[in-house]
């Protein structure tokens, strides 16, 4: 792997893992049909949510901060 690609991916591992801890979680709208007769049909919108645990947040905020330092190490030499 190249140090622009580790230097990305622990970039990536360490803002993910920030908004992570600072959010908790996410969520998103997930749209389903629930019944279809003929040309009529209903559709459910549901809110689903997923909790982040704070320790797989702080997991890839240093997993990045270490991939990140090794990619500058090994740009250096």
């Amino acid at each position: 792997m190249n140090n622009n690609a580790m230097r990305i991916i622990g970039a990536l591992l360490l803002v993910v893992g920030l908004a992570g801890f600072f959010t908790g979680g996410f969520s998103f709208t997930k749209e389903t049909t629930q019944a279809k007769l003929g040309p009529l049909e209903l559709k459910v919108q549901e809110k689903e949510s997923v909790n982040v645990p704070q320790w797989l947040s702080v997991g890839a905020m240093a997993l990045g901060a270490v991939v990140l330092v090794l990619g500058f190490r090994r740009g250096s030499r």
